[in-house]
Parts: C-alpha cells; sequence; structure tokens
C-alpha cells in the first residue's frame, strides 16, 4: 500500500542566460507524488527510501505557460537535510530541468526548511544555466495538500 499527494509551489523566477527583460517572472508547479509500497520507502537499506517519481505541471514565466513535466522527489532528511525536486519539461523542442532544493532540515526550523525552495532552471542536453528561482509551500495551502492525499 502507498499513497499519493500533490503539492504546489509558487514563486519567481529570473533569466539568467542573457534574456531582456531580466524578470523577474513567476515560476510554479503542481505536482503529484508519492510511494507506490510504503515498506521499501520507508526502509533505509532500500534504494528507493523516501524516493518517488512525481508529475504534474511546470509554469515558468517569460518562458512557458503550464507545461507538463515528470520528474523525481527525494526527502533526504538523514545526511544531507535537504528536499530535492527535479522537474524535467519541454518547450518548444528543448528540454529544461529544474532542480530545487529545501535546505537545512532541522527539527526547529521546519516552517522555514519546508516551505522555502531555491532552484535553478538549465537545458538538459548542454548543462546551460537558463534562470534561478524561490519558490514557496505556502501553509495556507497545508489543507489543500492533506486533502489531496489519497492511499494507493
Amino acid at each position: 500500500m502507498g499513497f499519493r499527494t500533490t503539492e504546489a509551489m509558487q514563486g519567481t523566477h529570473e533569466f539568467r542566460d542573457g534574456r531582456t527583460p531580466a524578470g523577474p517572472f513567476p515560476f510554479e508547479f503542481r505536482v503529484t507524488w508519492g510511494p507506490d509500497r510504503l515498506g521499501p520507502w520507508l526502509d533505509p537499506t532500500s534504494p528507493r527510501f523516501l524516493w518517488q517519481p512525481l508529475e504534474g505541471e511546470v509554469l515558468a514565466g517569460g518562458l512557458c505557460g503550464w507545461t507538463p513535466c515528470k520528474g523525481t522527489l527525494a526527502l533526504e532528511y538523514l545526511g544531507r537535510r535537504r528536499i530535492r525536486y527535479e522537474l524535467d519539461f519541454e518547450v518548444e523542442g528543448t528540454v529544461y530541468r529544474w532542480v530545487g532544493e529545501k535546505v537545512d532540515i532541522r527539527p526547529w526550523n521546519l516552517l522555514v526548511s519546508h516551505t522555502t525552495c531555491h532552484g535553478t532552471l538549465t537545458e538538459l542536453a548542454t548543462g546551460k544555466l537558463v534562470s534561478t528561482a524561490v519558490v514557496t509551500f505556502r501553509l495556507r495551502d497545508l489543507p489543500r495538500m492533506l486533502l489531496s492525499t489519497r492511499w494507493a
């Protein structure tokens, strides 16, 4: 048995590749994630420990409107103390990857560390930096996220 939940984050990004105007532009994503099976997901010896694929849609103002994306979510609470999102999406034949991290996860700073995510957008084929972003999970969206959770 596993679960699925839908998470939304909103913020802005600024182009770093010389595009004008530089921004800031809106950057948002809505993704659904969750493990198929809780056992391997919660087992620290498993390669899928607190890791799962995700899919949804991303909006990168100045680059694209709402566009389908796929990727992964890694809840790296032990060791690196971070949450890492990787979202891949295609715009006009170019595949982009956004990597965002919630960092310095500690019990006493959960309201900040679990709500603020810093990320970079690159062209997947070349690794060229396109933009940087800061997105946040709004606490007022927590009930919606919790209500979206379904057993799978």
